[in-house]
């Protein structure tokens, strides 16, 4: 079975160590330690944890190189979140939400994960990527929080 290709933003890195999200984050980066999920780290993610603890950074340092795909931004990928600023999906104050939305879109990954409910885990905003994303001729995204992809139960 093809492990899932996951895409994450730094909330997710950050929530193992925040107390309102660490029991549900967890899970998640036990199942990508377990080699059932696959991350996808770009470089937008690693420039924002540039400033981070080193315990935040070590969590994406010490992961299991065969766990994790890294991917850069491209000419393409600066494009497309411009596009959705354009598209008056969020405003301009967040063009850097629209490049992890970019990446995720060209690399093709299976979903985003994060925590960031203002600008990506938001229906409205999804349907207005998609949107966007079809029209430009590119695939749809799905972004949920690591909760509902590892899906636990207590």
């Amino acid at each position: 079975m093809r492990k899932l290709r996951v895409y994450i933003d730094t909330c997710v890195v950050g929530g193992v160590f925040d107390k309102e999200f660490d029991w549900q984050t967890e899970p998640f980066w036990d199942a990508v330690r377990n080699g059932e999920i696959v991350v996808i780290v770009s470089n937008v993610l690693e420039q924002e944890l540039e400033g981070a603890p080193e315990h935040v950074k070590n969590l994406v340092k010490q992961l299991p190189e065969s766990q994790v795909e890294r991917i850069g931004s491209t000419p393409e990928a600066v494009a497309l979140a411009e596009r959705y600023i354009q598209e008056n999906v969020v405003g301009q104050t967040s063009v850097i939400d629209c490049l992890h939305i970019a990446l995720v879109t060209i690399a093709h990954a299976d979903i985003l994960v994060s925590w960031n409910f203002r600008h990506l885990v938001n229906w409205t905003r999804i349907q207005g990527y998609n949107s966007v994303n079809i029209k430009f001729g590119y695939p749809q995204i799905d972004i949920r929080t690591p909760y509902e992809v590892t899906n636990v139960e207590e």
